[in-house]
């Protein structure tokens, strides 16, 4: 059989040859260079691909880098060899080099590394004091757009900003457009200033997009956004194009991260990928990043046509996604209202076309409004924004109590001013704090998991879902401030009666190794009637036991047995076997409960 790393090299050699055969067939248009290029490359690097593929997988990475170089090679080829691509960055970038861009990045990533501990944690970062809980917690709202919830976050966020900032700070540019100005003339056309004036302006927006979310929110997302829908009022076809193309960075990043990847059925716990979108906080970047970038097509009077803005704006705003408009139905059901989330996106298409296009003439031809078209249109762009506002004010406002809703407080891991407890089927304290019905839909939520609450922080919220635990096993939450952090775990055990519920216990450990037992759940009993008597699993504050009973009569109860163990409770003998727990009586033995695992 062939390994999977050994035809991957071979498909590497195939398109590395077939670059060189393209320049040979192209050879008649001046493609000598492309031959100059792909010649020696192609061979070398397809043929030492295919030779070491075999023996290592780790390969495939720098095989998927060289693949792209010499393709790109080929390609600039193709073009010709000269500087046009660099002229064209210098006119618009000091050096060539995207400044502002390089420096928003480095930013982001250095308050992930050494804020959040993202060095000695990439994968568990410290999150929840950086998010925006609500005006009362200013520190929030502040660090929430620099800051991420895990490494796969920030890595779509870096991404996505590498494809979309450069094109808006191509737009904005670090030299002065109109004719007749010096560079370095005054402070507007410093391009040292502009690139400053570009980062601030970066900063500004960024707080925007926390200050204005409807709830929680943590990440650079809304500002990633806010970049496409700046670029796209000036460059609305490159934008789409470089929409797509943030679809083969990110594969190619996870190219080079994981070249093969491995992966086996389970269940899913999770809800659907439309509900992990922050759709409020992404509209606020679109909304706001549409805005600024009206302003400065329209002070440069330089307008794409209301075609290629009204197709671009609607292509870009479904790939966000600002259609995924979704809310709550129970615990574990989310509700997509997708029909309005189209006409959503077609609404900004025609506001973005009106607004960008839009000149200073009457509204109305022979009647005088005193209103211009212009002014109509801005104020169509900053309707959407108003309406945020509306909403994010009174919902940011609001407070959470430092136990509402906790349940079982005895059984809390207290953590500075933090309380971390395990609680079911309580109100969803962050969720609910409107309680709101609209479209059949309420806002009373119950949640049910590892729950962090901290009421100087404005804090309330589901850390760790019931079915995550339940899946996994065992979970860890991280709490702390600037400069600190600790980590609380939650470990989950338990058994499943055959035909029944599960029976288990959640446990809290402290950071100083103290455990806690948080929560029991109810007892259950196992479908099999042997000899006239049910068996019933139970919680007891010392572990699980087994509770034989006849016509709601208890006749004997007994610990389940150690592995490889034996008892007798209620004339039936108990034994297990690996994860089984077997009854026996009179030569009879059914399987009456399995112990829970987890992956």
């Amino acid at each position: 059989m062939v390994s999977p790393a050994l035809l991957a090299g071979g498909f590497a050699a195939i398109a590395c040859w077939g670059l060189v055969l393209c320049g040979v067939a192209l050879r008649a248009i001046r493609l000598g260079t492309a031959l100059r290029v792909g010649l020696p490359l192609g061979p070398l690097v397809g043929l030492g691909v295919a030779a070491v593929a075999g023996a290592s997988i780790a390969v495939l990475a720098p095989a998927v880098v060289l693949t792209v170089l010499v393709s790109l090679a080929c390609v600039r080829a193709l073009d010709g060899v000269g500087d046009e691509w660099g002229r064209r960055l210098r006119t618009h970038f000091l050096f060539g080099v995207p400044w502002g861009t390089l420096v928003v990045v480095a930013t982001v990533a250095s308050f992930y590394l050494f804020v959040q501990g993202g060095w000695t944690h990439p994968s568990d970062p410290l999150s929840l004091p950086f998010t925006s809980w609500s005006y009362l917690y200013p520190l929030g709202v502040l660090t929430a757009p620099f800051a991420h919830a895990g490494l796969s976050h920030i890595t779509g966020n870096l991404l996505g900003t590498l494809v979309y900032a450069p094109l808006a700070e191509y737009a904005w540019s670090h030299y002065p457009t109109r004719r007749g100005e010096s560079t370095f003339g005054s402070l507007r056309t410093n391009p040292l200033a502009r690139i400053g004036c570009f980062v601030l302006v970066v900063a500004v927006v960024a707080v925007l997009t926390s200050a204005l979310a409807w709830g929680p929110i943590i990440g650079f997302s809304g500002v990633v956004f806010a970049f496409g829908a700046f670029a796209l009022t000036r460059y609305p076809v490159a934008t789409i194009v470089a929409s797509a193309a943030s679809g083969f960075v990110s594969t190619f990043y996870y190219a080079l991260r994981d070249p093969i990847v491995v992966a086996s059925t389970g269940p899913s716990y999770g809800g659907p990928w439309w509900a992990g979108v922050a759709v409020q906080g992404h509209a606020t970047g679109v909304f706001v990043g549409v805005l600024l970038g009206a302003l400065l097509v329209t002070a440069r009077d330089d307008r794409p046509s209301a075609l290629r803005l009204w197709g671009a704006a609607i292509v870009y705003a479904a790939s966000v996604p600002l259609y995924a408009i979704w809310w709550y139905r129970g615990p574990s059901t989310y509700v997509l209202y997708r029909g309005l989330g189209v006409l959503l996106v077609v609404a900004l298409g025609l506001f973005v076309a009106a607004g960008v296009r839009a000149r200073s003439r009457p509204l109305l031809a022979h009647l005088d409004t005193g209103l211009t078209r212009r002014q109509v249109a801005t104020l169509c762009l900053c309707f959407p924004l108003l309406v945020t506002v509306m909403v994010a004010v009174p919902v940011n406002l609001a407070a959470v109590s430092s136990d509402a809703g906790t349940g079982v407080s005895d059984s809390a891991v207290h953590v500075e001013d933090y309380t971390v407890t395990y609680a079911e089927n309580v109100p969803n304290e962050r969720v609910g704090a409107f309680d709101i019905s609209l479209l059949n839909e309420s806002t009373g939520v119950n949640a049910s998991g590892v729950i962090v609450s901290n009421p100087e922080r404005a804090i309330w919220t589901q850390s760790v879902s019931k079915g995550s635990l339940a899946y996994a096993g065992r979970a860890s939450v991280r709490v702390g401030g600037l400069g600190w952090s600790e980590t609380v775990a939650a470990t989950r055990s338990g058994w499943v009666p055959t035909g029944g519920s599960p029976v288990y216990r959640v446990s809290l450990v402290a950071p100083d190794g103290a455990r806690s037992l948080a929560y029991t759940s109810p007892n259950a009993t196992a479908a099999p009637v042997i000899a006239g008597r049910n068996v019933t699993i139970a919680n007891t504050p010392e572990g699980f036991s087994v509770v034989v009973s006849h016509a709601n009569e208890t006749l004997g109860r007994a610990p389940i047995p150690t592995k490889n163990g034996t008892a007798t409770a209620g004339g039936l003998g108990f034994g297990r076997a690996g994860n089984s727990l077997v009854a026996a009586r009179n030569g009879t033995h059914v399987t009456v409960a399995t112990r829970e695992t987890y992956n």
